[in-house]
């Protein structure tokens, strides 16, 4: 895939208001596609690309989930942006069975918390869980967010999934952990913000940051200090 053709395919997106992540999922496989056959993408045929998802499922074993990913990004450059009158690849129906997600109980989340290998981390993990964020909505929280009125107690999310703005609610615990966070750290522009802080701390950092502390053995003693 050249660099002109994946500049113009990351136009199209944006012009489409496809979230950033979205963006580079889809660069991603349509990259892949290219690496597969060295040839350029838009000089494929459907057989081709059936054969190329075929490969990632059967070859590579990569999930449905991931695949799925790559194929709708594999539509949206060919029906989307280079305007193919129609598609005729897929990939077979999602296996019925399905793990329910992990739930953890008030306890597992108190160690989660108390293995944080910060303050920093911590409260990053502490206003995913009290808040209900997704990780790309928790990475851009801003300082003005925090409506910690006690006539509000809300934090407001922008463009959170779908593009939409929502808000959702902030605890009195966690209203007194982010104002001592802010004596401590004094955000500005981001709430979190990474290494240069201009920059908001990166999806990637944040899920470190949560997989590290999962990792972590901790005491029952030191969690029950959480609380």
């Amino acid at each position: 895939m050249t660099t002109d053709l994946r500049t113009q395919f990351f136009d199209y997106m944006t012009l489409q208001r496809f979230a950033d992540h979205t963006q580079r999922t889809y660069v991603t496989g349509v990259k892949g596609l290219a690496k597969y056959y060295m040839l350029s993408p838009d000089t494929l045929t459907n057989e081709q690309i059936q054969d190329y998802l075929l490969h990632l499922l059967k070859d590579r074993k990569l999930t449905w989930g991931t695949v799925n990913a790559y194929l709708s990004g594999l539509i949206c450059f060919y029906r989307g942006f280079c305007k193919w009158d129609e598609t005729q690849f897929q990939i077979p129906p999602r296996p019925s069975a399905r793990k329910l997600p992990t739930v953890y109980s008030k306890e597992e989340v108190k160690r989660l918390l108390a293995a944080a290998a910060n303050f920093k981390h911590r409260l990053l993990l502490e206003t995913a869980y009290s808040a209900g964020l997704r990780i790309s909505e928790l990475v851009r929280l801003k300082p003005h967010h925090i409506e910690g009125d006690p006539d509000r107690m809300l934090i407001r999310v922008d463009q959170g999934k779908g593009k939409k703005d929502r808000y959702t609610i902030l605890s009195k615990k966690l209203l007194e952990d982010l104002r001592t966070y802010w004596r401590q750290y004094r955000p500005d522009k981001w709430l979190f913000a990474g290494q240069n802080p201009d920059k908001h701390l990166s999806e990637a950092a944040a899920r470190n940051a949560f997989y590290l502390a999962k990792k972590k053995p901790v005491s029952k003693k030191a969690a029950a200090f959480m609380y």
